[in-house]
């Protein structure tokens, strides 16, 4: 346990220090990101604000995983392998967006890699993830609350392949304000980190607690106001990650109340779009993901970010509660 928080201070560190330095590197070479007019009109400030951040997270994991914590634990390799895997997509997917963008009228956004595509993509990261987890690593399992551990056979590999892929779509979705999925996202990590301590995985803790020392590094110059934005190349890296971590201990029937934040905000979503299209342009939030409900409704940027990660905060306690109860 001591080693565990040890080297997530050290990811702290290595990501604390790292990060003025990438953030003047990306303002320097102007990876700066545009504003959609569809979002609230205070958001228009934030333009050219460097994004690709995230690289600043799946880089801090992965040297200190391979130096400290994968010896006799190859295992490791899949939670590894999918945050720099899924990384290096929300990477390019950033980099499309930016690079070669044509000059567009204020208020509209170059797209990178096209949706469909997208989800092509990281619907074959997710089966490539439970192929493993079924067959080398022989966990096809579930642990429920008070009633035991029940093994799924081959229905778990399209089930943690939707998991994965749902997981992912969830943090990028929250992906909308200063320090928001940053926040949630360490706070998830944080919670699956002592469940996996609980159950004597110390190897998962290590990979958890590194990754939340280095997402904190990356929120030291993502809070408010925000000096660089996560992107793709965090969103993607932190949600795919999660749901390994999650599919590795066999707690991910909890996963929707530790990642309450990321189930809360692409419900709005899909509730939204299928309400304006059933009532041919009616809506049931002022605007979403549920962020920017909020925001309209009067809250600061600060204030709905510290709500949503006390939200978090609450899901997580009561995650570790219930998975102390298998």
């Amino acid at each position: 346990m001591i080693r565990a928080l040890v080297l997530g201070m050290i990811a702290f560190a290595i990501s604390l220090t790292a990060g003025e330095p990438l953030v003047r590197f990306l303002r320097r070479r102007g990876l700066g990101k545009d504003i959609s007019s569809d979002g609230p009109a205070s958001h228009q400030v934030k333009a050219g604000t460097p994004t690709m951040g995230g690289v600043l997270i799946f880089a801090t994991a992965l040297p200190i995983t391979l130096a400290a914590n994968i010896a006799d634990r190859l295992s490791i390799l899949l939670p590894l392998g999918t945050i720099v895997a899924a990384g290096l997509l929300g990477l390019v997917d950033d980099l499309r967006t930016i690079i070669g963008r044509p000059r567009l009228p204020a208020g509209q956004v170059s797209v990178g890699i096209q949706r469909r595509l997208k989800i092509v993509l990281l619907a074959l990261l997710g089966l490539t993830a439970a192929f493993v987890l079924y067959f080398p690593l022989e966990i096809h399992d579930v642990r429920v609350p008070w009633a035991g551990q029940f093994d799924l056979g081959p229905a778990y590999i399209p089930l943690a392949a939707a998991i994965i892929v749902a997981t992912t779509a969830g943090v990028a979705i929250t992906d909308g304000l200063d320090g928001l999925a940053g926040g949630t996202s360490a706070l998830a990590f944080l919670a699956y980190g002592i469940i996996a301590l609980l159950q004597e995985q110390t190897y998962l803790a290590t990979f958890c607690f590194t990754v939340v020392g280095a997402t904190a590094g990356f929120l030291w110059y993502n809070s408010y106001p925000a000096r660089v934005f996560m992107g793709d190349t965090g969103a993607l890296a932190l949600g795919s990650s999660l749901a390994v971590v999650a599919l590795m201990t066999s707690q991910w029937l909890i996963l929707p109340i530790i990642g309450v934040v990321f189930v809360l905000e692409a419900l709005s979503d899909l509730i939204q779009i299928a309400y304006f299209r059933l009532t041919g342009g009616r809506r049931v939030f002022r605007m979403s993901p549920l962020h920017h409900h909020f925001e309209l409704l009067g809250w600061s940027e600060p204030q709905v970010v510290m709500r949503f990660c006390l939200l978090g905060m609450a899901g997580a306690l009561l995650g570790v509660t219930l998975a102390a109860q298998v």
